[in-house]
C-alpha cells in the first residue's frame, strides 16, 4: 500500500511524464515545420516512451492500491528558435525529470516503501540514459549546424531510430 504522500509524489509524476509527451510532441511539430522529418520521427518516439513511462507509474500505483489522479497539461512552446535549441531543451527538460526521479526515490527510501524502490531503479537506470543520448545529439549538432550537407545526414540519421523494445511505434 502506497503511503498518501508517495501516492501523490507519484501522480504528479504521471503528470510529469504526460507533460513530457506534450512537450516532445511540440518538438515533432517544430522539426515537421522545419522540414526536418528525422527528427521529427526522434521526438515523435521520444513522446511514445514519456507515455508509456507515465503508463508504469499508473500501473504501479493502481497495483499498490492507491488512486491515480490526472490533471490538466500546461501547452508547450511552439517553437524552438532551431534544431539544436530544441534539442538543448529536450536535455534541459531530461536533467529536470531526473531530479524528480531522485525526489521520488529519495521519498521511497524514507518511507521504507521497498517495492517503489525497486520499481523506481528502471527509472532511475533510464534517465542516465536518456541523459547521455540527447546530450550526444546535442553535441553533434553543435558540430553540423552550419553545415547544410551534415544537417541533412544527422536528420536522416534520426529518422532511422527504432521504437525500445516494448514500446508502442511513433510512426
Amino acid at each position: 500500500m502506497l503511503t498518501s504522500e508517495i501516492e501523490t509524489a507519484m501522480n504528479r509524476q504521471i503528470g510529469a511524464e504526460l507533460a513530457s509527451a506534450h512537450l516532445y510532441l511540440a518538438m515533432s511539430a517544430y522539426c515537421e515545420a522545419e522540414s526536418l522529418p528525422g527528427s521529427a520521427h526522434w521526438f515523435r518516439i521520444q513522446a511514445d516512451e514519456e507515455r508509456a513511462h507515465a503508463m508504469r507509474f499508473f500501473r504501479h500505483v493502481v497495483d499498490r492500491g492507491g488512486r491515480v489522479r490526472l490533471e490538466g497539461l500546461d501547452a508547450p512552446p511552439a517553437a524552438f528558435g532551431s534544431p539544436r535549441e530544441a534539442f538543448e531543451r529536450a536535455l534541459e527538460h531530461e536533467r529536470e525529470v531526473t531530479s524528480m526521479i531522485d525526489a521520488l526515490y529519495a521519498l521511497a527510501v524514507r518511507h521504507d516503501d521497498y517495492a517503489s524502490q525497486v520499481f523506481l531503479q528502471w527509472f532511475v537506470q533510464e534517465q542516465v540514459e536518456e541523459e547521455k543520448q540527447v546530450s550526444e545529439l546535442v553535441r553533434i549538432l553543435s558540430a553540423v549546424e552550419d553545415d547544410p550537407v551534415s544537417m541533412l545526414v544527422f536528420d536522416r540519421e534520426l529518422g532511422g531510430r527504432e521504437p525500445e523494445a516494448g514500446e508502442p511505434p511513433g510512426d
